[in-house]
This record gives structure tokens, C-alpha cells and sequence, in this order.
């Protein structure tokens, strides 16, 4: 079974590829829909990358700080996600 490392990683290099792809697609001057379904398709895998680090980061930074019982920690935890939420509403 692939971990979540794994995972992000081989989705990172698909991505690469992607955008590779799409540079051939603007020097090859090809149809601006075409690209621009490429483009949404890139957005796309990288919501599907930042959501593989948020869930990492959840069971194994956020879950430490829960197991510690530090308060200051959990707190600090806490408000990196909310921090987070904040920028991806804008």
C-alpha cells in the first residue's frame, strides 16, 4: 500500500508533466480552450495534492500536539489550520 508520501509525490510528478505539457501546448500555439482545459485539469490535481498534505498534516503534526497535552501546542496547531482556511477563502 502506498503511503501519503508516496501518493503526493507520484501526483507531483503527474503535475509536472501537466504543466510541461501545457507549455508545449502554448509554443505549439494551440486552441486556448484546449490549454485552458488543461489549466483547470493542473488546478484540479493541485487541490487534490494541498488536500494529501492537509490530511498528513492532520494525523501526524496536529495528532502529536493532541497527544502531548500541551496546550500552547494544540493552540499553535489550531490556528495554523485556521490561518490556512483564511487564506484558501480569499
Amino acid at each position: 500500500m502506498k503511503t501519503n508520501k508516496d501518493k503526493t509525490l507520484d501526483r507531483l510528478s503527474r503535475l509536472e508533466g501537466q504543466v510541461r505539457g501545457v507549455v508545449g501546448m502554448i509554443e505549439a500555439d494551440r486552441y486556448c480552450m484546449d490549454i485552458l482545459v488543461q489549466t483547470a485539469a493542473i488546478r484540479s490535481a493541485i487541490l487534490g495534492v494541498e488536500k494529501l498534505i492537509l490530511e498528513n498534516h492532520a494525523q501526524h503534526c496536529v495528532q502529536t500536539a493532541i497527544d502531548s497535552g500541551d496546550a500552547n501546542e494544540q493552540r499553535a496547531k489550531f490556528n495554523e489550520l485556521i490561518g490556512l482556511l483564511q487564506k484558501a477563502s480569499r
